[in-house]
């Protein structure tokens, strides 16, 4: 089976087919850097590290490119609350947006274009529009983008055509979401953008871009006039998305985008997140409570990218406890005895069953939900047979640990407990000193000592687990 999406435009699900093939060029919505990310815009930009990992996984030589706004409506009005220029303001939360993607395990893009470091190729973007007579500067001073010009505007939502309310101008950077009207491509400076200095000189005088024609822009210098695939969140289809299709194609003459995918809203605990309700979440806040970063990532991951996903703190232990069964189930790899003259067991059939079973499920629309699925029955299975059999050949045990880290390289889970529970140097001497002096205590019978070093690890959240062949130690999130 080869890879499908939802393709939003098509309404169908459909085979990934890219201009060239075995070459995946993905463009990602990014966030608006005038606050942090919350969890349910982390949703959608784990689901953009899930398609950006599958791809490569399977064989893509992907360019993978998201943008970081940093100059609109909310960006200047924040800079002009916290009196700062929009550089001086925007870059602490870019810097915090990239960490916390760091933190989670989302791979790198290979650009991170920032809007105000494209005006200038803006402002031939938009020459261009004019020269077609598909843009026009009104008398308020902005250029607006004609929407009566183009006659697929609309096709990305479904809307009918005939609603349009062709010749009625909008300026603000985000409106009513079923009001269709001539968007702005180019605004005029206010005094408010004049003191964020976010305003560039332009043939139409002093202003500055509009949203919409920031991420045409951005992607089509970085990708070229058509991208194979466009990612967002389920907000973004109107206005977003449809006025980047307008004017994207009507500048190059090029379809814009080949597949279209949106990822749908998060639930807090069963209600839409919001500050006025209290359930407004941002990664940092679930660290601070105790949750680790593979947990948050497994929660968010946790169900197929259009399918609704209420986030909960006990969904949250839930994933807690699944990630703490991956890591178990390889420390009990790492410590399988191996003879090359063992029996044969049914590992490598399980392992050939993983992979196989893996890719159908991602190669369905990205189905997340089921892939992890795959994995842990995996587990059960692989769990079954070393009961059965303790010492088994190294090269079966080898083949079940290619097929754990093949679909970890998709699904992050242990990469990123890993990172996250890493234990430099000086905290494993010390650990081992304690685990030396525990075994001297319990040797001469002094096991309230004993348990009480044991109590001390546990503080520092160190899990030991006494077995036959002595006492092992992991970091427990």
């Amino acid at each position: 089976m080869a890879l499908k999406v939802y393709d939003t435009l098509r309404r169908a699900l459909v085979p990934f087919e890219p201009i060239v093939p075995d070459r995946a060029l993905v463009y990602g919505c990014g966030p608006t850097i005038y606050g942090d990310a919350h969890i349910g815009n982390f949703r959608a930009f784990l689901f953009f590290d899930l398609v950006h990992r599958y791809l490569e996984w399977i064989g893509y030589d992907v360019r993978f490119v998201m943008n970081l706004t940093d100059v609109d409506d909310k960006t200047i009005n924040g800079a002009v609350s916290a009196g700062q220029d929009i550089r001086s303001y925007t870059e602490p939360f870019g810097e915090s947006f990239l960490n916390t993607c760091t933190t989670l395990g989302v791979r790198p893009a290979d650009s991170y274009p920032r809007a105000t470091e494209y005006v200038d190729r803006m402002i031939s973007f938009i020459e261009i529009l004019i020269e077609r007579r598909h843009a026009y500067q009104a008398e308020d001073g902005a250029v607006y983008f004609s929407i009566s010009t183009f006659a697929d505007y609309g096709k990305l939502k479904g809307i009918d055509p005939s609603t349009l309310r062709a010749g009625a101008r909008v300026a603000q950077d985000e409106y009513d979401k079923e009001d269709a009207r001539d968007f702005v491509l180019w605004k005029k400076a206010t005094p408010e953008d004049e003191s964020a200095s976010a305003a560039w000189n332009s043939p139409w005088g002093r202003g500055r871009p509009g949203w919409h024609l920031e991420c045409s822009v951005m992607s089509t210098t970085e990708l070229g006039p058509t991208l194979d695939m466009h990612l967002g969140g389920e907000d973004l289809v109107f206005p977003h998305h449809e006025n980047e299709i307008a004017q994207s194609e009507a500048a190059t003459g090029e379809p814009f985008v080949r597949h279209w995918l949106h990822v749908k809203h998060l639930l807090v605990e069963g209600k839409k997140m919001s500050k006025s309700l209290g359930n407004f979440i941002v990664v940092r806040d679930l660290i601070d409570e105790g949750y680790d970063p593979a947990s948050i990532r497994h929660q968010l991951m946790s169900a197929q990218y259009r399918r609704e996903l209420n986030f909960t703190r006990a969904g949250l232990d839930g994933s807690r406890s699944a990630v703490q069964r991956l890591l178990d189930f390889e420390a009990r790899l790492d410590a399988t005895d191996t003879d090359p003259n063992a029996g044969h067991t049914h590992l490598p059939e399980l392992a050939h069953d993983l992979t196989a079973r893996f890719r159908r499920a991602l190669d369905d629309d990205f189905n997340s939900a089921d892939g992890m699925g795959v994995l842990f029955t995996f587990v059960n299975r692989v769990n079954n047979a070393l009961d059965a059999q303790s010492v088994v050949r190294p090269e079966e045990l080898n083949a079940t640990r290619r097929a754990l880290g093949g679909v970890d390289q998709v699904l992050g889970l242990l990469e990123v407990a890993h990172a996250s529970r890493a234990v430099d140097d000086d905290l494993a001497q010390w650990v081992e000193g304690r685990i030396e002096a525990r075994a001297d205590a319990r040797a001469s019978r002094n096991f309230a000592a004993a348990d009480s070093i044991r109590d001390e690890l546990a503080e520092r959240g160190i899990v030991l687990e006494d077995g036959a062949s002595g006492t092992r130690w992991k970091v427990q999130a």
